[in-house]
């Protein structure tokens, strides 16, 4: 089996960890804005989940029932936060092509691709199962 180029390995990695920084950097910049109680309480929120604003409309306002206004905070925030974090999953899907890291793994070959970096080592390789023992391994057994 053909090793990687791990210089051409490392070189991707560096490209898809610069590429979720931007799309980081770019969720600050996303707004949000969630209502709940039929708009009485809104919450705009950025992608990086980070409260901008709060408005309660003073209908809303009730001394007798404060326990509804909490709940509709709680409602729209709660609502802002999912939204946050589907944006969040689109971008992090987005910057790495697409692709989950177990996926690139796989792509590799595995672990074993990696020809026993990790501790693996490719089945028939050095280190792997039928294979020639490892500079450690001939050791123990002088």
């Amino acid at each position: 089996m053909p090793q990687p180029n791990l210089n051409a390995l490392l070189q991707q990695a560096q490209k898809m960890q610069q590429e979720m920084m931007e799309a980081q950097e770019k969720l600050k910049d996303e707004r949000i804005e969630a209502t709940a109680g039929g708009g009485m309480v809104k919450v705009v929120m950025t992608g990086d989940l980070e409260v901008k604003e709060l408005t309660i409309d003073p209908d809303a306002v009730d001394p007798e029932d404060v326990e509804m206004l909490q709940d509709m905070v709680m409602a729209a925030i709660n609502e802002a936060m999912r939204q946050a974090s589907d944006l969040q999953a689109k971008a992090a899907g987005g910057g790495a092509g697409g692709m989950d890291p177990a996926a690139a793994l796989e792509q590799l070959g595995g672990m074993g691709g990696l020809g026993g970096l990790l501790g693996g080592g490719a089945p028939g390789g050095p280190g792997g199962p039928g294979g020639a023992p490892n500079r450690a391994a001939r050791r123990k057994q002088r």
